[in-house]
């Protein structure tokens, strides 16, 4: 049987091509994508880059729960959330989530709490680096 979830950190390039190919099946009338990617700035400040870390085995088991949760409640084909760790520069896509489903109302609604839920609930975390330190972010600014 075919998998219907997909969680992975990587410490490589994210591809939205892949991302988007993996969640592509013949019943899915839709394909959500978000692309999170690292932004030049923050706090009214110049951003030099970012660096993820995560507790590997601990997200990979809640990204998991996330997947499974979107897959069930909104009748989806297939989900898949993958995040990097690492070194990022300006521009470098930090995570990807992809949804299909047969209509395009499920894709968005599973697409947005997979992201949001991640944020939440994933030992993932960011470092920013600015012209003048650096400091640990929460989920939410």
């Amino acid at each position: 049987m075919e998998a219907r979830t997909s969680v992975e950190i990587s410490s490589t390039l994210l591809s939205i091509d892949e991302i988007t190919k993996w969640v592509a099946v013949p019943e899915a009338g839709g394909i959500d994508l978000f692309i999170g990617a690292v932004r030049n700035h923050a706090h009214k400040k110049k951003v030099i880059h970012l660096e993820f870390e995560a507790y590997k085995p601990m997200a990979i088991k809640e990204m998991q729960k996330v997947v499974d949760h979107a897959l069930q409640t909104w009748d989806c084909r297939k989900v898949a959330i993958w995040h990097r760790v690492g070194h990022l520069g300006i521009g470098d896509i930090a995570v990807l989530v992809a949804v299909s489903a047969d209509h395009r109302a499920a894709t968005f609604k599973a697409c947005e709490y997979c992201i949001e839920t991640l944020k939440l609930t994933v030992p993932i975390w960011k470092k920013e680096f600015f012209e003048d330190g650096s400091h640990w972010v929460s989920a939410y600014p």
